[in-house]
């Protein structure tokens, strides 16, 4: 995946400023990670008279199909070979885009510390790129990029230069020039439009895409004929948010016709006086249901069984009615980011007394777990092939053996609500499964009954009359008797 951009000067004012523009050094060849492979910026030219800028994308398309979990152009469950054998190493796309953005940062910001009048400045650009899903052809190519002042240049790339009869592809060789842009306005352009060309893009498209497309386009979106069609591809369709941003761009191009403020223009609504809330996360009001069912309980000594980066952990410190925490996962990773999240090394010494991480395997029983007044497994079954559960619940139920156990997990019946959320696929590309209500509950009375609890049910997040509610927590409480475990369970 290769973007040159170009451009010429003069002795006064060199070429070469095209490195100050894009905070990378003529005369170094730099490398940089990205989640979906490494990115190499060099310069095959760089002289007053002519300075070239290349980024080149290495894609690991094993790492995009591990990110991915199938999903994407290319990604279907039952094309595993066209998870790997695809366009996506080769051909400028949302994956290009996204570098762009993360390399030159800086430069699609307009900002230079070093020479803070260049940004401002139009220059003569050329930009390259030798391979371009384009889909709806040249003439779709020259009507994005014309209105935006660029000399348009493409070229269809045939299937095979060998058999001119099978005719052309639909990737073609872009060549833009401009001499009234700034390289941020050039760069904006290109992170919006080469997606849009695409129509595809590698992640979810969520609420926040709108925010990036408004940003980006600030200044030239508004006004542009293709403004529409630009929208919606960006957005991938999901016409929600395509109605959003176009509510959005319409406002704007309101307040630019009559030379005033956005907000002068939107201005119906007072927000003095308006007293709608904004609505609460699932994952906080997943962790305000967790510490009501403990507080309910009366547990003192906690687990968090699963912590993860240690948000749940961080929550019960904050509460001095937890005198003991104990946080467990089996990811040193995670129990590395939970302890810089809890700033362990600076705790005082009385708050250090009440918390403790421990690496730890939920598949087996562990005598560290033992004697503790409650455990919590907030999204964690899920995460576990389903042969795997019995020995989970063998190991909390039947061997640590807490007075409440807390189990959260996703109702998959409540995934249609999810707008960006595919039908079919699972909330998160880890999950080994997905409960609905009725699976849940019958799960949750067999385990009650095997290992000596009583349970009930709690909704989490609003309870849809249809689908339920987003999140459904199982509150287990040891009864007074004691089952016997079989040789089986001991056995797991």
């Amino acid at each position: 995946m290769f973007l040159t951009i170009s451009t010429t000067g003069t002795p006064e004012r060199p070429a070469t400023d095209l490195g100050f523009l894009l905070h990378k050094h003529p005369d170094k060849a730099q490398v940089f990670s990205t989640s979906y492979g490494t990115a190499h910026v060099l310069y095959p030219e760089a002289s007053a008279e002519r300075c070239t800028a290349a980024l080149l994308l290495e894609v690991d398309a094993v790492a995009l199909v591990r990110r991915g979990k199938g999903k994407g152009r290319g990604g279907a469950p039952d094309a595993a070979l066209a998870q790997y054998v695809n366009d996506r190493p080769y051909a400028a796309s949302s994956l290009l885009a996204v570098a762009l953005s993360a390399v030159f940062s800086s430069a699609m910001k307009g900002q230079c510390a070093a020479k803070p009048d260049l940004p401002a400045r139009p220059l003569p650009l050329r930009i390259e790129v030798p391979a371009l899903p384009a889909r709806g052809g040249a003439d779709l190519v020259r009507k994005l990029f014309e209105p935006l002042g660029w000399t348009v240049a493409v070229g269809a790339v045939a299937l095979d230069a060998k058999f001119p009869e099978w005719g052309d592809s639909r990737y073609v060789r872009l060549e833009l020039e401009a001499s009234g842009l700034t390289l941020a306005e050039a760069l904006r352009h290109l992170y919006v439009l080469l997606p849009v060309l695409d129509d595809a893009k590698h992640y979810w498209v969520s609420s926040d895409e709108v925010d990036k497309l408004l940003r980006a386009g600030e200044g030239w979106l508004p006004d542009h004929p293709e403004q529409k069609l630009i929208a919606g591809r960006y957005l991938s369709r999901r016409w929600s948010l395509t109605r959003e941003a176009m509510e959005r761009l319409e406002l704007v191009r309101l307040a630019e016709a009559d030379d005033a403020e956005v907000e002068e223009i939107d201005n119906a609504v007072d927000e003095g006086a308006d007293t709608e809330e904004k609505p609460i996360p699932l994952a906080v009001q997943r962790r305000d249901a967790i510490l009501a069912a403990l507080h309910t309980s009366g547990a003192a000594r906690v687990l968090d069984l699963g912590c993860g980066q240690g948000q749940l952990v961080q929550a019960l410190l904050k509460d001095v009615r937890f005198t003991e925490i104990v946080g467990v996962d089996v990811s040193m990773r995670a129990l590395t980011i939970a302890s810089r999240r809890l700033k362990l090394d600076r705790m005082g010494e009385r708050q250090a007394a009440r918390v403790r991480l421990m690496q730890g395997s939920l598949a087996y029983t562990d005598k560290r777990l033992k004697g503790y007044d409650a455990a919590v497994l907030s999204e964690v079954v899920e995460h576990l092939d389903l042969p795997r559960l019995p020995a989970l619940e063998y190991a909390v139920f039947g061997s640590a053996r807490p007075r409440t156990v807390l189990v959260t997990t996703p109702n998959v019946e409540y995934n249609v609500r999810w707008e960006t959320l595919p039908a079919g696929h699972s909330r998160h590309g880890d999950h080994r499964f997905e409960w609905t209500r009725e699976e849940f509950r019958t799960w949750a009375h067999q385990v009650a009954a095997r290992h000596g609890y009583e349970v009930e049910f709690t909704p989490v997040g609003p309870d849809d009359p249809e689908v339920g509610p987003p999140t459904q927590m199982a509150v287990f409480t040891l009864a007074t008797a004691t089952p016997t475990t079989t040789k089986e369970e001991k056995a797991a």
